[in-house]
């Protein structure tokens, strides 16, 4: 593959209706950074673009909730996320927002452009209708019943509690979240889009052109295809957005998924005049950094509205990344299970690199992975302190003890297979980390690095140099062969500490440039041509004292994050409107079962038990085996309840089961009995256990 001329990487914009959390650094900003420091590292021509999405319903929402306009939302969540942005040292070199005037002018255009080419479809057709506030409702704007779990509060275009897809027409008992009034249907014209029209060249595209791409975004991609697409509306009903500039569009705006990653092109525009040569010269390499929610708009229709106006580069690559849970639960802004970047800064001030590191030795690239604060704190603990940190803090602290503060000699007379295998070591690294992170595996080019100060470690602790100090001669002088010793290893070690700093660099600035700091040396040590070189450190070259890079965290700590957390989400649903609460009851009350006779009731044996072992069943995610003492026998019993608890997390609780129920075999185990639970209105399953520690086996009556 011939070297692009230049890079334009664009990370997913944000809305500006709330600020951003780990699950959104991991998503994608992180690994964007990463990606771009790396190749200005490289000294190729990149731009790295973003802004906030400050249009679409979530914003309209938000103000109504907090009693502003959409233009105050805005400016006041622009403001915290770009701060978070900077604070977490993400390099963007314009972060933009579409409320500019260079972004309406830069989307009407594109629109405009459609139109005028006739590729738009006019359509009439009914939407929800609000006759209190005389506005039409877009699928946000709408709230009712969801057909499927029963959630009284879903949205018109999904429910949250079970994550069905929705649409308004399916929602049981519909009313305008702007009014609470039923909404009537009425007559209303659109654009669309005829993403059919574009299947032929899209397949060939992606299906045929990009196999190199992720699993997941390829197979997503290919689904969708496979299904078949359909026109799609590019207009809403609102006097929030990009005005739609043709006539007879009075009190309408693009939808936001049509303006938004037109975004990337006026911010772009806002950053260089030579925003063409990013975007309409093939010599150019653009990929898009998202999460997987994104894939469907930036690989099928942004595409297709680019390739419907000609002259724009296509995307290289979409590396979307899934999602990452927050202690064993998905994340959700709205219960405030989230840890926001903005308040992890004010609880671990100059600790944004050990964020950064757990997000990427923990990203969810090619399945969800969970962030717990536990591994958060092993992680810092055990491999930044203890592996990376430990190693350059005893080599400078040796050096200044053992070779007066000055880079020592290599004697090559002496060099043995030891030496000789860590320098070949740091040679090849260069070629690891480079080769995982052009593919875009940041996880494996970090190992990489860890791996190697972890070398280092090793390789000082066969020399141990401490020990050759201590052979001296008569007058106390260190003997000529163990000085030879004690700066072959300091000398190697420094080296390493030296390509360890390049190495770094991309994953965490601050630490880069704190060991920068610490061996007087200017930043140009980072181009990544001095990667895998065993010479960047001059003999007799005087270093500063050593500074620790990280510091443990403390048990305590992470008890507070924990409960900061869980408080959090209490605080949420407490705030949740009375009349949630009374729609909650009405709605359980309305699938209560067909009513039984007392005699069926009293068939039932239930019984308390103890769990003793947990095991998740191999090949079924939801499933665990459970071994449960019920006192005068214990019964295997699988239950469905995997993605609700962890295995070891459950061991010693007290359950109530019905001891009477016929044996059924689930993925060849037999199940020999049922555990009664519960479920909380937002689908998190609960057990149902006596309030005091009961005799195993006691019957519930």
């Amino acid at each position: 593959m011939n070297q692009p001329k230049r890079y334009l990487v664009t990370a997913a914009l944000p809305y500006a209706n709330g600020p951003v959390h780990i699950g959104h650094l991991a998503g994608c900003y992180l690994p964007a950074d990463i990606y771009v420091r790396y190749q200005r590292a490289q000294k190729r021509d990149i731009k790295f673009v973003c802004g906030s999405d400050e249009h679409g319903v979530p914003i309209t929402i938000r103000a109504m909730k907090e009693g502003i306009t959409p233009q105050e939302v805005v400016n006041k969540y622009h403001a915290i996320i770009k701060e978070s942005f900077e604070q977490m040292n993400i390099s963007f070199d314009i972060y933009s927002r579409t409320s500019n005037q260079i972004h309406h002018e830069t989307s009407a255009a594109i629109f405009r452009k459609l139109y005028d080419d006739g590729l738009f479809e006019e359509k009439e057709t009914e939407q929800y209708y609000d006759e209190e506030k005389k506005t039409f409702l877009a699928d946000r704007y709408i709230t009712g019943t969801c057909p499927i779990c029963g959630n009284p509060n879903a949205y018109g275009d999904q429910c949250e509690r079970c994550g069905s897809a929705l649409s308004p027409e399916q929602l049981i008992n519909p009313r305008s979240a702007l009014s609470e009034a039923v909404p009537i249907m009425k007559k209303t014209k659109h654009w669309y889009f005829p993403l059919q029209n574009y299947e032929p060249f899209l397949k060939q595209w992606i299906l045929e052109e990009h196999k190199e791409w992720k699993n997941n975004v390829y197979g997503q991609c290919k689904s969708w295809l496979d299904s078949g697409l359909q026109s799609r509306a590019m207009t809403r009903d609102s006097n929030w957005g990009v005005k739609v500039p043709i006539p007879g569009a009075e009190g309408k705006v693009l939808y936001v998924w049509f303006d938004a990653p037109i975004g990337y092109i006026s911010a772009t525009k806002e950053l260089t005049d030579k925003w063409a040569d990013y975007w309409c010269k093939n010599d150019t390499k653009l990929v898009h950094f998202i999460g997987k929610d994104n894939i469907v708009f930036h690989c099928i229709i942004f595409p297709a509205m680019l390739k419907a106006h000609g002259g724009f580069v296509l995307p290289d690559n979409v590396p979307a990344n899934e999602f990452l849970n927050i202690e064993g639960e998905k994340v959700s802004t709205s219960r405030n299970w989230a840890v926001w970047v903005h308040d992890y800064v004010k609880d671990f001030p100059g600790m944004e690199d050990s964020l950064r590191y757990v997000l990427c030795a923990n990203a969810p690239e090619t399945k969800d992975n969970d962030f717990t604060w536990k591994d958060f704190q092993d992680r810092n603990n055990s491999e930044l302190v203890s592996i990376f940190g430990n190693f350059v803090n005893r080599t400078f602290v040796l050096m200044h003890k053992l070779c007066n503060g000055k880079v020592p000699k290599l004697h090559l007379d002496i060099l043995d297979q030891t030496d000789r295998a860590i320098i070949e070591d740091i040679e090849k690294s260069k070629g690891k980390v480079e080769l995982a992170l052009e593919y875009f595996k940041f996880r494996d080019a970090l190992y990489e690095v860890i791996d190697l100060s972890r070398k280092g470690n090793k390789y000082m602790q066969e020399k141990e140099p401490w020990i050759k100090a201590r052979q001296t001669t008569s007058n106390g002088d260190l003997t000529e062969e163990a000085q030879k010793a004690v700066d072959n290893c300091l000398h190697i070690c420094l080296q390493l500490t030296a390509n360890l700093a390049v190495l770094i660099n991309p994953f965490l600035p601050s630490t880069a440039n704190k060991m920068l700091y610490m061996m007087k040396v200017v930043d140009k040590i980072l181009d990544w041509e001095n990667a895998g070189k065993i010479k960047l450190l001059s003999v007799g070259y005087s270093l500063r004292a050593p500074e620790l890079l990280f510091r443990k965290i403390e048990d305590t700590e992470i008890v507070v994050q924990v409960e900061k957390l869980r408080s959090g989400l209490v605080k949420a649903e407490t705030e949740q409107k009375p009349q949630e609460n009374k729609s909650e009851s009405m709605s359980s009350a309305l699938h209560i079962k067909p009513a039984i006779q007392y005699d069926d009731f009293a068939k039932l044996d239930f019984r308390v038990g103890t769990i003793v072992t947990a095991e998740k069943v191999e090949k079924a995610d939801k499933l665990l085996k459970l071994e449960i003492d019920l006192g005068f026998e214990k019964r295997t019993v699988v239950s469905g309840i995997a993605s609700h608890f962890q295995p070891e997390e459950i061991v010693g609780k007290q359950v109530v089961v019905v001891a009477n129920l016929a044996p059924r075999k689930m993925r060849g185990i037999e199940s020999n009995g049922m555990i009664l639970m519960a479920e909380d209105k937002d689908g998190k399953l609960k057990f149902i256990n006596p309030d005091e520690v009961t005799g195993n086996g006691s019957p519930v009556s």
